[in-house]
């Protein structure tokens, strides 16, 4: 089994920044990439950035220049560092993991951006 563990969420006035984490554990050999991806009310899920094993970080255009994916591999862990957000941000962020081909989710933590 596969354990994600989120954190990092909040609320957080416009412009404001805030980090979400993602530790892996458990059956987590042969890691294709880590990423994370966000739904908000009424809309489908969407990648929001992703940082493969070996290969090149990719974001979603409305998030570019403001959003970094990063990733520690000693821990098994992501990282996403959101900066000048705004209130259409807002969303239930979910950390993912692939392995061999499959895909794995964490429980998911909830962003607003709100004044």
């Amino acid at each position: 089994q596969v354990q994600l563990v989120e954190s990092g969420g909040g609320l957080v006035q416009p412009g404001g920044s805030l980090r979400l984490s993602c530790a892996a554990s458990g059956a987590i050999f042969g890691i294709n990439a880590m990423g994370w991806y966000r739904q908000a009310p009424g809309k489908e899920r969407e990648l929001v950035a992703t940082i493969p094993s070996g290969g090149t970080t990719r974001y979603a255009d409305s998030v570019k220049g403001r959003f970094t994916i990063s990733r520690d591999n000693a821990k098994n862990t992501v990282y996403l560092q959101m900066n000048s957000l705004k209130p259409e941000d807002t969303a239930v962020y979910y950390c993912n993991v692939r392995i061999l081909l499959r895909d794995f989710w964490g429980q998911g933590t909830q962003v607003t951006v709100s004044s």
